[in-house]
């Protein structure tokens, strides 16, 4: 593992606008003034957090994958975000993980905020996603994904007892009025998995009159800060380091009591 550099966008978002999101997210890409190895978007970020699903979808390799494969080949870096997705006649809300290659892989949000009938309009993922990056594992997740600690749960695996991530990654649009359990999950998830945790929400307010405070945040291995944003739009490159995984995990290795478990 090498250190990473990370650079987190918390941006406000043109309601149901592709067009214009995508015209600002390239503008705010290249106020980024240094190398940057991984470059975090919110959920959804082409269009808010929306239910209509048939008007806004694409399908693969359309204008957002096209625009993200861009954007990574030019900027040398790791370009992830979700946006939603129809294929196969279902719809997605659906991260894409792009390499400055064009090689890329996928993680489908797999708890659907019922609250606002996520569930009724989109189809849950089944598979987490485990990516590599500069000797970095690391694990992007989807907003309400940070309420469920089994699905976010690191465990041992191997001959060797090697954790399955070293960064976990939450994109979202979380709403203000719940942001407090926000700032205490994401430092929940970073202490019991014994890694760095990377939260990136968006701010402003969406055309249902919902208001977003950001509170994007950047948590090491002991559940500290080492990066809170407020509720302003922001655009912020950290370095990573890995000895803060490498020297907790050696020093008090939890991980090794944890309850061995298989979701079906």
């Amino acid at each position: 593992m090498q250190d990473l550099k990370v650079t987190l966008i918390q941006s406000e978002l043109h309601w149901q606008n592709a067009e214009a999101n995508l015209a600002m997210f390239e503008e705010k890409i290249w106020q980024i003034n240094e190398p940057t190895d991984l470059i975090i978007l919110p959920e959804m970020f082409t269009t808010g957090f929306s239910m209509d699903a048939e008007k806004l979808a694409e399908p693969m390799n359309f204008r957002t994958f096209r625009w993200m494969r861009q954007m990574a080949e030019q900027t040398g870096a790791v370009v992830c975000g979700s946006y939603i997705v129809k294929e196969n006649n279902h719809y997605f809300n659906r991260l894409i993980w792009m390499k400055p290659d064009g090689a890329h892989s996928t993680y489908d949000k797999r708890h659907l905020f019922r609250m606002a009938n996520e569930h009724e309009h989109y189809s849950p993922g089944r598979k987490k996603l485990i990516e590599s990056l500069k000797g970095w594992r690391i694990c992007p997740l989807i907003c309400y994904d940070l309420r469920f600690p089994v699905w976010s749960r690191n465990l041992p695996e191997g001959s060797n007892n090697e954790m399955t991530y070293d960064l976990a990654v939450y994109v979202a649009n979380w709403p203000a009025a719940r942001v407090n359990a926000w700032d205490i999950l994401l430092k929940a998830r970073a202490v019991e998995n014994l890694s760095y945790v990377i939260g990136v929400n968006r701010v402003g307010a969406d055309e249902n009159g919902i208001a977003y405070n950001g509170h994007s945040a950047v948590s090491n291995p002991k559940g500290e800060l080492i990066h809170y944003a407020d509720e302003h739009q922001e655009i912020k490159t950290l370095v990573l380091d890995p000895e803060e995984v490498r020297g907790l995990r050696e020093k008090f290795p939890a991980y090794l009591d944890a309850d061995k478990y298989k979701i079906i």
